[in-house]
């Protein structure tokens, strides 16, 4: 679900504690306020932007895009649209080391061609979930901090794909083939009507920036409105 909570969490964080010890190493300061925050409640959840900060790593990969591009669901939206290019659904290898060569360039970072073949790779092994070579939006999705990533509620209310034409249909109300502003704070104030648990009516501006952020000058095709609510491929 992009994040751990309860008992995954303590069982990291007891396997953190095993790892050092075991290594002959003490908690770092980062590890000590980590476990004193998370070690005695089962009621926190960290993303792994959040378990960056903690794990001692080479070049904090992660921090980097957080703080670089990825700062909110919608920032992180028009990144996907502009990186998958060919408008696929997913970003594959060549498209993710554009994307990884470009962030770093942002941050005036000058880098080998080698080592951004294998930033690219580490990325994939990271959030490919499936193995496929390539990453889908909820994949990439977890660079985002926990509380900035809205995909994670709109996992409990994907429809199939017949579910998922019939409403984009239904919404679609002049069936010119896209979903404009108005038609899409319809389809999303249902969803939330009908989904209280996972979705918030209060959120629902920040659901619809974030989405729109998808679109073509405001015309939310199928394709692009299917990665957000369709669990199947169409």
């Amino acid at each position: 679900n992009g994040f751990m909570d309860g008992k995954e969490l303590q069982n990291f964080i007891q396997e953190l504690q095993q790892a050092r010890k075991k290594a002959g190493l003490d908690l770092t300061p980062e590890m000590k306020a980590f476990v004193d925050q998370y070690g005695k409640t089962t009621d926190g959840k960290i993303g792994i932007v959040e378990l960056a900060q903690v794990l001692p790593t080479e070049e904090n990969f992660l921090l980097f895009f957080r703080c670089q591009q990825l700062k909110s669901s919608e920032d992180f939206m028009q990144t996907w649209r502009k990186y998958d290019s060919d408008h696929s659904g997913f970003i594959d290898s060549e498209e993710l080391k554009s994307f990884l060569k470009d962030l770093l360039q942002k941050a005036n970072k000058q880098i080998e061609d080698s080592k951004l073949t294998e930033y690219t790779e580490i990325m994939l092994r990271m959030f490919d979930a499936n193995n496929d070579g390539k990453l889908e939006l909820t994949e990439l999705a977890r660079l985002l901090p926990v509380q900035e990533n809205f995909l994670i509620k709109f996992q409990g209310v994907k429809m199939c794909a017949k579910e998922f034409n019939n409403a984009f249909e239904m919404y679609d109300q002049d069936g010119n083939g896209y979903i404009d502003e108005n038609e899409l704070d319809a389809l999303l104030k249902d969803l939330c009507e009908k989904n209280k648990k996972e979705l918030d009516i209060t959120n629902l501006a920040t659901y619809k920036k974030s989405i729109m952020a998808l679109s073509d000058g405001g015309k939310l095709y199928r394709a692009e409105l299917a990665l957000i609510l369709c669990a199947e491929e169409n």
